[in-house]
């Protein structure tokens, strides 16, 4: 699906379902569309332990070997998680009982009910959704590598893959907010945090995510229409994240009809 093709069917007016007819688990939110109606997670998810879900995996943690162990969900006020490949990301929302959103799904979802390019309107805002729009001010990777790095050290070796997944870089400052923070960054179908914070994946074998991060929206497409391509589904970084979608199960109003 090309980038017009995603701006084309986000774009379609919204459905509305019939009252009550709709039904998805408490953390998510039902997304109408033509071609039927969707849950999304509110928030961008965190993870727990399968075997006790008041243990909660650190966000700053990568979960290489651990993935059978963890479980996403969908909480607010919680720091997302980061450092999470698109494949492990995949496992733990199954291991929920989810799936990873299609590209055309998270697109819809972030797009709101009024199919704008922000989640709050057309037109960017400053400060609205934790994201900082070209301003390289406070990026953790080069503060990082200038603080530990030796003398002579090559700067390109601050964006190797093992330095982008240092775990300090996610205990720094000016990095990722707790979960619906910024109470601004949120449409009509309450759906928080779907630009900024961390990248999202997508249901792409090939390897997309979505959305920016806390350091850009922008780059690669304005808002909800920000769209990377350039790693596979097994490539994770301080800045990658995700939330989860299901189908919807439908109540009485669907059967009484």
């Amino acid at each position: 699906m090309t980038p017009e093709e995603i701006r084309a069917e986000s774009s379609e007016p919204a459905p509305l379902p019939p009252p009550a007819a709709v039904s998805c688990p408490d953390e998510m939110t039902a997304v109408t569309r033509f071609k039927g109606a969707y849950c999304i997670d509110r928030y961008e998810a965190s993870l727990v332990y399968v075997s006790d879900e008041a243990r909660v995996w650190p966000h700053n943690d990568l979960i290489d070997g651990r993935e059978r162990e963890l479980r996403a969900v969908s909480v607010a006020g919680r720091r997302p998680q980061g450092y999470i490949s698109g494949k492990q990301a995949q496992a733990v929302c199954a291991a929920s009982g989810k799936r990873l959103c299609a590209i055309d799904e998270w697109a819809t979802a972030c797009r709101g009910p009024q199919r704008t390019k922000y989640p709050y309107g057309n037109t960017r805002k400053p400060n609205v959704c934790n994201d900082r729009f070209k301003v390289l001010d406070n990026h953790p990777v080069p503060r990082l590598f200038k603080q530990h790095s030796a003398p002579g050290d090559d700067p390109v070796l601050m964006w190797h893959p093992k330095f982008m997944n240092d775990r300090r870089l996610l205990l720094m400052d000016h990095t990722t907010a707790p979960t619906g923070s910024f109470e601004g960054c949120v449409n009509d179908y309450g759906v928080y945090d779907m630009v900024g914070n961390l990248h999202e994946w997508v249901a792409d074998a090939d390897g997309t995510f979505m959305g920016g991060f806390f350091m850009d929206t922008y780059q690669n497409g304005e808002g909800c229409e920000y769209r990377t391509i350039g790693h596979g589904f097994d490539y994770h970084d301080y800045s990658t994240g995700f939330r989860c979608c299901k189908d919807a199960s439908w109540g009485d109003a669907q059967g009484a009809s």
